[in-house]
């Protein structure tokens, strides 16, 4: 069981990366250009925020499933891997708080979410041997 949701979880993270990389442009865009925060902005972010909670889930399967079934334990690197992760997966919910903040706040504040979720996800990768 490991291999697959392993394979699944480290090609995912590069569907996030480009999903954030996209959001963090469209949302620049929007807040420097004053745009209207609209129906597919806030898809953006769902679509986001979702991903990173399947990212989560599988991590933690994985972390679970080798720890306990297969008897790896539960070293530093995965459990510091874990917890900037879960940070980052956090930091996404944030956008939430913002909904009835105007566009130009909410452009802003959801690119910032997104770049701050996303260097948390590669300080957590970095923690991890071999990357």
């Amino acid at each position: 069981m490991t291999p697959i949701l392993l394979y699944l979880h480290s090609y995912l993270r590069w569907l996030i990366v480009l999903i954030g990389l996209i959001a963090i442009v469209k949302f620049t865009l929007g807040w420097l250009g004053k745009q209207t925060y609209q129906k597919v902005d806030r898809r953006l972010a769902v679509v986001f925020s979702g991903f990173m909670d399947l990212q989560g889930l599988l991590g933690l399967s994985i972390l679970l499933w080798n720890g306990l079934a297969e008897g790896a334990g539960f070293p530093r690197y995965r459990l510091e891997h874990l917890g900037g992760m879960f940070l980052a997966i956090f930091l996404t919910h944030l956008q939430a708080r913002f909904k009835n903040s105007a566009d130009e706040i909410r452009f802003r504040n959801s690119a910032l979410i997104i770049l701050g979720a996303l260097a948390l996800i590669t300080l957590s990768i970095l923690v991890l041997p071999g990357k």
